[in-house]
């Protein structure tokens, strides 16, 4: 149903699972393994597989150790690595140029965090005419009630309730658990 002419296949689109963003968030170890989950189903599948990096001057500078993936990430050599600077996975990034180099309408959407980057990019992709799954055990976000912001089980309850609402014209938004990911949604 995308809006993205001749663009049926999906990606797996993994944003900032990096060793300093995964520091202290909710249920760290149960959305990794989700995660790994995820990326053999979409290995199996031929679905391709797309790694999203954070880097800022402020918090998490590039090359150093916090900015890294996560070691017990399956991440292979040939896997495109996407690197950002804002919180939309798209801006000013290739990311767009990969997903259209896989012909892909349809992006499955998992990583931290919630109430930032996960949120923006879900937002930026249906914009841009892409169905996004949002995988609703496999994201995540750190506890900033100290600010005024939910409690993070609150903050990825309400996501995944307003995502799996979300409508745009020829396009999908919805919101499933990992074991229900289909990498093989048939082409409208």
């Amino acid at each position: 149903m995308t809006t993205l002419a001749h663009r049926p296949a999906t990606a797996l689109v993994i944003i900032d699972v990096q060793n300093d963003v995964m520091v202290g968030v909710h249920e760290r170890q149960r959305v990794v393994e989700n995660i790994v989950a995820l990326v053999s189903r979409a290995r199996h599948t031929g679905t391709p597989v797309i790694w999203v990096q954070h880097s800022s001057e402020e918090e998490l500078a590039y090359g150093t150790v916090g900015w890294k993936l996560l070691d017990e990430l399956p991440v292979h050599p040939g896997d495109p690595i996407v690197h950002k600077k804002h919180g939309d996975a798209f801006e000013d990034t290739g990311l767009e140029a990969d997903l259209a180099s896989f012909g892909v309408g349809h992006v499955v959407i998992a990583g931290a965090h919630t109430d930032f980057c996960i949120r923006s990019t879900m937002h930026g992709a249906l914009v841009r005419g892409y169905d996004v799954t949002l995988v609703s055990d496999a994201h995540t976000a750190e506890d900033l009630t100290e600010w005024g912001a939910p409690p993070p089980a609150q903050v990825i309850a309400h996501t995944n309730m307003y995502w799996d609402n979300q409508t745009a014209p020829g396009r999908t938004a919805e919101a499933v658990v990992t074991e229900k990911v289909d990498f093989t949604r048939p082409i409208p």
